[in-house]
């Protein structure tokens, strides 16, 4: 319970909203098979009630920002914060025009979540208990290997996680330069295997760099070496295409990262074309889309897993009975640290939500976070 007693309805509305934007640098260029970056963009918002601030964010470009403030800000000013709901929905009729895809679900996502965060700390507890926990933790995975490491980093980082933190299951990139390296990528997927064991799982992503037959062909040595997920070998937006991967191999096919809208994944799901349903709430307008997200999965007997943004996901995947496991990205991992107090530490392969903390446990950490700052 927060000072002063429960919430009363009598309580001051959304007075105010804070917006910023922090860059982390990378210590090295980045890739995966279709994709180069060298920095991690993060849009925090911090809405304010009766003394009481909430925090939320999104991985996306700084644009969000200015689209939060020119486009949401005002919807958000004066709204009632136990009506989280209510709040996202006037979001979504408010950017009618400018379309739910992209910038629009991102920065709706970094005020919702905070929204969430914000009615959690106003009850004065944590926000897995607002939202309904189904599970006490969260199984994760740690997700990296990226194309542009050498063997010995692969080696090393993804060692690190299985035999240092105890993380049973991790991820590399695949599909290396458009799928034109495949027999590359399965030496270093025999890299991999050799430095976590046989005893923990292996998961490659290709970020759509396949072709169809060429995603068939890798499947069937990737089998080999004990992988049980092939994510995205195809486009994403090929929704025949994953399906027919997905009828002709064991491997489990995971897709969904790009989805922002619910209709998008009821897509996904209706054709088929996983088996495991990628959920993003730092893409898709936040936890309220995320938990309808993993419902409409639900409904298709599918399992959900959420993509990257293991900070926000932690406490939401709590609340989701069907959901598999987190993505415990390693460039979040760093820029969460830099940016917050309060970030969870996988144990024994794990997040588990600090129950003696309100909201979702983050703290920024104001004078660190100043030297990432943009205006």
């Amino acid at each position: 319970m927060r000072p002063g007693g429960p919430f009363r309805m009598a309580d001051p509305s959304i007075e105010r909203i804070a917006v910023s934007t922090y860059v982390v640098p990378l210590p090295e260029p980045e890739a995966d098979g279709t994709l180069t970056w060298d920095k991690v963009a993060m849009v925090v918002v911090q809405p304010e009630a009766g003394g009481t601030c909430g925090l939320g964010f999104t991985y996306g470009t700084p644009a969000c920002q200015a689209f939060i403030e020119d486009k949401l800000e005002h919807v958000i000013i004066g709204g009632d914060p136990m009506d989280v709901p209510g709040i996202w929905a006037a979001m979504v009729r408010a950017i009618r025009g400018e379309g739910r895809p992209g910038v629009s679900s991102m920065a709706i996502a970094a005020v919702d979540t905070a929204l969430w965060d914000l009615k959690a700390r106003l009850l004065g507890i944590p926000l897995c208990r607002l939202l309904g926990m189904a599970r006490a933790e969260v199984p994760v995975y740690g997700s990296g290997g990226f194309c542009s490491l050498t063997e010995e980093q692969l080696s090393d980082q993804l060692s690190r996680w299985v035999h240092e933190q105890g993380i049973p299951r991790v991820k590399m990139k695949i599909g290396a330069n458009w799928g034109t390296e495949p027999e590359r990528d399965l030496e270093r997927v025999a890299v991999a295997r050799k430095a976590i064991g046989d005893a923990a799982e292996l998961f490659v992503d290709a970020n759509g760099g396949y072709t169809r037959k060429q995603a068939v062909r890798q499947a069937r040595s990737l089998r080999d070496q004990g992988v049980t997920w092939f994510e995205e070998p195809v486009s994403s937006d090929d929704l025949e295409g994953l399906r027919e991967i997905r009828d002709l191999i064991d491997i489990d096919i995971a897709a969904g990262e790009y989805g922002y809208d619910l209709v998008y994944f009821e897509r996904m799901c209706a054709a088929g074309a996983v088996d495991c349903l990628q959920i993003d709430g730092s893409r898709c307008a936040g936890i309220t889309e995320f938990l309808r997200v993993a419902a409409v999965a639900a409904a298709h007997g599918l399992d959900v897993s959420s993509h990257t943004a293991q900070s926000l996901h932690a406490h939401p995947g709590c609340a989701v009975p069907n959901l598999r496991h987190a993505e415990y990205f390693a460039d979040h991992e760093l820029a969460d640290r830099l940016l917050f107090d309060g970030v969870l530490e996988p144990r024994g392969g794990v997040l588990r939500p600090d129950l003696s903390s309100p909201g979702n446990g983050l703290q920024l950490k104001a004078s660190d976070a100043e030297k990432y700052r943009r205006e």
